[in-house]
């Protein structure tokens, strides 16, 4: 008895698994574009209208509605942040120091921030703002 074997190439393509596929990917893709890495310190940012994308740092400094400061997630006080503001950047000599304020805090606490950062040789800054239309 001889059986029959069929080796023939397969002419139709089946797209409806791929089109699955495709539409799997893009939804991850949207969704995980919208996770954005923040501190975990509520705060609403001033609005500027012209305002840049800030460049990922390892120093970022959050300043709640309460002037409560935090370093990271880690809440600290201004008379340690200098130190901790010094380890930082002797690991990692990037420079740049972002200041997340709260738009209700007076500006001699952000000052305060800014002087502890220049005591230490970080001499770049960027306040982060929201980016409103007006």
């Amino acid at each position: 008895m001889k059986l029959e074997t069929s080796n023939k190439p397969l002419s139709i393509f089946a797209f409806s698994s791929l089109t699955d596929i495709v539409m799997l990917l893009l939804i991850f893709f949207l969704l995980t574009s919208q996770f954005v890495i923040q501190t975990g310190v509520k705060v609403k940012l001033p609005g500027a209208q012209n305002n840049e994308q800030v460049t990922q740092s390892r120093m970022i400094v959050t300043i709640s509605s309460q002037n409560r400061i935090f370093l990271g997630s880690e809440e600290i006080g201004i008379d340690k942040l200098a130190g901790r503001l010094e380890q930082i950047k002797q690991a990692s000599p990037e420079g740049n120091l972002v200041i997340r304020a709260d738009k209700t805090v007076q500006i001699d606490l952000i000052i305060r921030v800014i002087d502890a950062a220049k005591g230490v040789g970080i001499d770049k800054f960027t306040i982060e703002t929201e980016k409103i239309s007006y």
